[in-house]
């Protein structure tokens, strides 16, 4: 009969070892799913950071061609003051300026 329960307890190792064969391979399997679903995780995050950071890079882009636009516009109306300015004066002394190369090309030196 010691035959009998030491086979039966031979086969009840055997089965206890399987049972816990198949908890390791469920756990180790559950890892593998875990770390699976923590790299899609981070590679999502890293893609929102991502288009984040470059909708941030976008709009100061944007801003930063604005003030050149600022600029070109405010050249533009510098010039254009300093054009006016200058065609008023040549406005205002042109008749003298006229009346002296008049008396120096009439005028006769000796």
């Amino acid at each position: 009969m010691d035959s009998s329960r030491g086979h039966g307890g031979i086969q009840h190792l055997l089965a206890a070892e399987q049972e816990a064969q198949h908890i390791v391979n469920a756990a180790r399997n559950a890892k593998m799913a875990r770390l699976k679903q923590a790299k899609e995780e981070a590679e999502k995050e890293i893609a929102e950071y991502r288009a984040q950071m470059e909708q941030e890079f976008q709009r100061k882009l944007t801003e930063s061609s604005g003030d050149s636009g600022a600029n070109v516009k405010r050249l533009e109306q510098e010039t254009d003051d300093k054009i006016h300015h200058l065609k008023t004066e040549a406005s205002r002394i042109s008749n003298d300026v006229v009346d002296m190369l008049l008396k120096h090309v009439t005028t006769v030196k000796n």
